[in-house]
């Protein structure tokens, strides 16, 4: 048996030949598994070259509407055949299943009983990213004002310089969105020689150890208060709410980048934010067009600095310290992500210049912006997460980390591109030094 996919007007629509048989459908279950991204819903399977059809093909099709009704869709068979009509019949599914007669019609009937999935009033709309790029913005919580409570010294990571005397230990019950440079281990002196990116999430922890194996690892518990720490030697935490939620959807093939997103987020603030300073804090959940990402390969600790005095992030000394990607992988999966975006365009010296270096670095392998805007941003990977921009953005989070499938987490790279994201954005009042 073979199939092909193509998506119209947002439907995924699988077209098969071949027999329909036990082995068939399991192909078939395989293949439209694989092909559905995380911000699919709806899903057509065409048979118009499939002459037979068994109960193992009616599984298969029972099998991916449960799928789809989890994603709130619809699944629909056109040009179904003679035979297979017969077995559907005879097996008692044609009220079960949709028939229509070709894609055509099922993604006319799709999108004419499609419910907009978004429950917010459409408060502002700019195409400043590209053309087609949908914005919506609902107001959050304006009542205590955001601030970044910064742990630890950038400039020891940036020039290998943490020592045992530098980390310090968080609980999962005392951050709920943070980045930085964490580990975790059964003392100090364990977590300190594997050291890498960290961002925690509503209770969890993820990071990148530097042990040589570029596998991330995790904890989830289920007592937040318990006795497990996180060690840190460097950490931004936000506290306080998310001041708007924006909606971001694109018909552009290839996405949004982060820069564009932050970009929009500066422009908008600055027309309308008055309590807008130069500096957000931004969570994300989105699906990945290609995640472009960086990662550090060593644990910056004294002793393992460049002897001739450089950066870790030098060029000359990039490639022994960071491992990077291009920006291809992970397309269609879930991201949730954390960061930190300072606008360079606007007036920041209402913030004293110690705090505002405290917060980021210029990374070489971020070429695109680096004039406008310093951004800092820590992402995880999930798969299989439905989308619904309709869903609360804090209590989706919580969700997805807690029950999500975790694939990856990295130092996302001002390149990264998501095509559909619902987006916290916090206007950073004041910086707090620990």
């Amino acid at each position: 048996m073979e199939a092909r996919s193509e998506r119209k007007e947002g439907v995924l629509i699988f077209y098969v030949t071949g027999r329909l048989d036990a082995h068939g459908a399991q192909q078939l279950d395989s293949w439209a598994r694989e092909a559905l991204h995380d911000d699919d819903k709806d899903l057509v399977v065409d048979l118009a070259g499939s002459p037979y059809l068994s109960s193992g093909g009616i599984r298969t099709f029972n099998s991916l509407k449960r799928e789809i009704k989890r994603r709130n869709g619809r699944l629909v068979l056109t040009n179904v055949g003679e035979y297979p009509q017969k077995v559907l019949e005879m097996a008692g599914f044609t009220t079960v299943f949709e028939i229509h007669p070709t894609p055509d019609a099922a993604v006319l009937d799709i999108l004419k009983k499609r419910k907009n999935p978004s429950l917010f009033n459409e408060l502002f709309y700019k195409k400043i990213i590209a053309e087609g790029v949908k914005l919506t913005i609902e107001p959050g919580w304006m009542t205590t004002p955001p601030s970044l409570r910064v742990l630890g010294d950038l400039e020891k990571v940036l020039y290998a310089k943490i020592t045992a005397a530098d980390i310090r230990t968080k609980k999962f019950s005392e951050v709920n969105y943070s980045l930085g440079l964490g580990a975790l281990g059964a003392d100090i002196n364990d977590a300190l020689p594997l050291l890498g990116e960290m961002i925690t999430l509503h209770g969890s922890m993820v990071w990148l150890p530097t042990d040589g194996n570029n596998t991330p690892d995790f904890l989830t518990p289920t007592d937040a208060g318990g006795d497990v720490p996180v060690y840190t030697g460097y950490n931004i935490t936000l506290d306080g709410p998310f001041n708007e939620y924006f909606t971001l959807d694109t018909e552009n093939p290839s996405g949004v980048s982060i820069a564009d997103i932050y970009r929009t987020i500066f422009s908008s603030a600055n027309e309308r934010v008055q309590s807008y300073r130069g500096i957000v804090a931004v969570t994300i959940w989105g699906v990945i067009d290609g995640l472009a990402s960086s990662g550090l390969k060593k644990a910056p600790v004294d002793g393992s600095a460049p002897q001739d005095g450089q950066s870790i992030m030098a060029p000359s000394r990039m490639h022994d310290w960071i491992a990077s990607t291009s920006g291809s992988s992970y397309k269609g999966d879930t991201l949730v992500s954390f960061g930190i975006g300072i606008d360079l365009t606007h007036d920041l010296s209402s913030f004293e210049a110690g705090s505002l270096s405290s917060l980021y670095y210029q990374n070489p392998l971020n070429t695109g912006a680096a004039k406008q805007m310093y951004l800092h941003n820590h992402g995880v990977v999930f798969k299989n997460i439905p989308y619904d921009a309709s869903l609360d953005l804090n209590t989706q989070v919580k969700k997805i980390v807690s029950e999500g499938e975790f694939a990856d987490m990295r130092h996302l790279l001002d390149s990264t591109r998501l095509r559909k994201a619902k987006i916290g954005v916090s206007y950073i009042q004041s910086i707090v030094r620990e």
